[in-house]
């Protein structure tokens, strides 16, 4: 019973690290409704300009999404035991 609260526990623990890394890697790459370059006429302070898709990337928050499913089979190994 032990066991299967103290798996439960890290499992949770992995997901919100897992989380947080990708939140924090994602901050780190500036912010998203900036462009990378501005053409002349473009409007400042908008939401979502042109190009701002192709800042989000999956290889910079790869540990991070593997923390998550690490931590998510953990918390089902635990419902299990």
């Amino acid at each position: 019973m032990e066991l299967s609260i103290g798996l439960i526990w890290v499992g949770a623990l992995l997901i919100l690290g897992g989380v947080l890394f990708t939140a924090a890697k994602a901050l780190q790459q500036g912010r998203l409704s900036e462009a990378n370059s501005t053409r002349a006429g473009t409007a400042r302070g908008t939401l979502e300009p042109q190009g701002s898709g192709s800042r989000f990337r999956l290889r910079p928050i790869w540990p991070g999404l593997m923390l998550v499913l690490f931590g998510v089979i953990l918390m089902l190994a635990g419902a299990k035991i």
